[in-house]
């Protein structure tokens, strides 16, 4: 039986693929001013393409005052001075597509910057302000905030003008939440989305997803009630179900931001005539524990069935702590209340199982994320207090490390000023003493690096076909399935060394096996026979 077709090379390419998120402000720096730009993405799509990637993912590139890493947009039509141009963006677009690679985009719709054009009119007191949330505060003279709502950085979701009114936004100050009632608002988004598909990108990648609408009555938020007063409000649908139709006009894809604990909600989202992909939040914060890992996968796959929709798989993005370090710790799993300030970490147990980790996610159906430096290998970096730049710090009065550590400047060349990042200035955020250990030039044709692993497994991932998964018999804490033509993937998530079935052929490996031929703990194989 020949191997079918991978679904990512024909039009339903995403099905499939291994999508790589460029936060391009720490990608490559091209002309050397300590900030990454698409002059040095463009000059690193070698590197994509031998990685063997099939789109690239592009965090917000557009104007923006960066209070919030470019999640604040002022101008959704053009790129942001620090990265480039529009022009520049469109020759990106075009030379990765030579390359067979496709691009999505990312759009912020919950919110805007306090930059962009409406919010600033609407300081002034105009009919703009229809398209926010603005209101009287509460309390005799207006000065408590209208309700009890908090930000997603911490703190109120209410800041009050010199006028006395207050204006909503559930993450920074500097991000008034949109009126998403206002058809302004809604014909804005969708001319957004033409004028980049128009641009050649393939996709577009929808920021909080769950968010955008409000209950008009901005009523106190009451633990367990239903429906929540500003996540997964059933308005929402329709909102996709519109942008659906301008994505079908150009082939287009979008993968949604939704975090929701409610499995057939979520389900909503994938429906045929709304988003093609949503994000796998479950098993990116899942602990380096079978059962766990398992009932994830399991319950992924089952979520995903009834509306035909891929999974997707992702262990790492711009948010969480890198997986090296969160596999090295004794809590193994994401969750954004327990970061803290000099957590132990044992690198070399988290690298052991972040290899095998990346083969256990490249054998699963459907798509893969890959965030950049995760094919490196590079763990997460603790910045000087002094030198963090993301709000979730400072809105915790300190406590909180940010997100800053997972978004230091890569390494390219050892050899080369500031790793090769940039020639120049000192990057934007300092990279950790010894980050040169991690380059890209070192790890290039070591047969044991990240890298090399990544190159691999990708290469081979089209053995698994596009078959279901099926789980196999296994020793306790190991997992094994198998997914077409008889190619296997074995994880030991146990203690000890495991035999392996046999008869079988090794096709990759996460590590050595041990000198009798068995898997050693927290290591992963792909076997075919």
């Amino acid at each position: 039986m020949g191997q079918p077709t991978p679904a990512r090379k024909g039009t339903d390419w995403w099905r499939s693929a291994v999508i790589y998120q460029v936060y391009v402000r720490s990608f490559a720096d091209g002309d050397g001013d300590g900030t990454g730009d698409l002059a040095g993405v463009r000059a690193r799509l070698s590197h994509l393409a031998q990685l063997g990637v099939d789109a690239l993912w592009f965090s917000p590139w557009y104007s923006s005052p960066m209070k919030d890493g470019g999640y604040d947009v002022a101008d959704y039509r053009s790129i942001d001075p620090a990265f480039g141009t529009l022009a520049e963006a469109e020759k990106l677009i075009s030379e990765a597509r030579e390359l067979g690679i496709r691009t999505i985009v990312d759009i912020v719709p919950n919110h805007v910057s306090d930059q962009h054009p409406w919010f600033r009119k609407a300081l002034e007191g105009g009919s703009e302000r229809a398209l926010f949330h603005f209101r009287p505060g509460r309390g005799e003279h207006g000065e408590l905030p209208p309700n009890d709502w908090q930000s997603e950085f911490g703190g109120p979701a209410w800041s009050r003008l010199g006028d006395g009114d207050w204006y909503l936004h559930l993450f920074a100050p500097e991000q008034p939440d949109l009126n998403w009632a206002h058809p302004a608002v809604r014909q804005e988004h969708e001319d957004v989305l033409r004028f980049w598909f128009e641009r050649g990108v393939a996709g577009v990648r929808i920021d909080s997803a769950a968010l955008l609408v409000k209950d008009p009555a901005l009523p106190d938020f009451t633990p367990g009630h239903d429906p929540h007063p500003y996540v997964d409000r059933d308005e929402l649908h329709d909102v996709y179900r519109s942008w659906r139709r301008v994505a079908d006009e150009y082939e287009g894809v979008f993968v949604g931001e939704v975090w929701l604990p409610d499995t057939e909600r979520f389900a909503r989202y994938l429906r045929p005539d709304e988003l093609h992909t949503a994000f796998n939040f479950s098993f990116l914060s899942c602990p380096w524990d079978p059962a766990r890992l398992r009932a994830s996968i399991d319950d992924t796959l089952a979520e995903h069935a009834p509306v035909g929709a891929p999974a997707t798989w992702v262990l790492c993005n711009h948010d969480v702590t890198r997986t090296v370090t969160r596999y090295g710790r004794a809590d193994t799993g994401f969750d954004f209340a327990t970061k803290a300030f000099g957590t132990p970490t044992d690198l070399a147990l988290g690298t052991r199982r972040a290899r095998a980790a990346a083969l256990l996610t490249l054998a699963l159906p459907g798509s893969v994320y890959v965030y950049q430096g995760e094919e490196l290998g590079l763990p997460e970096a603790e910045i000087p207090r002094e030198r963090i730049q993301d709000p979730m710090h400072a809105r915790s009065g300190g406590t909180d490390p940010g997100r800053d550590g997972c978004r230091v400047p890569l390494p390219w060349a050892a050899e080369a000023p500031y790793a090769g990042f940039g020639s120049r200035e000192e990057p934007w955020l300092p990279q950790p003493e010894g980050w040169a250990a991690y380059a890209a030039d070192r790890q290039d044709g070591d047969p044991g690096s990240m890298l090399t692993l990544y190159r691999e497994a990708i290469r081979l991932r089209t053995v698994f076909g596009d078959g279901p998964l099926t789980w196999l018999p296994a020793p306790e804490g190991v997992l094994a399935f198998t997914r077409a033509d008889g190619v296997r993937c074995v994880v030991n998530l146990g203690e000890d060394p495991v035999e392996l079935p046999t008869p079988a052929r090794l096709l990759l490996g996460s590590g050595p096996l041990d000198d009798d031929g068995r898997l050693p703990r927290d290591t992963a194989v792909w076997l075919r026979g």
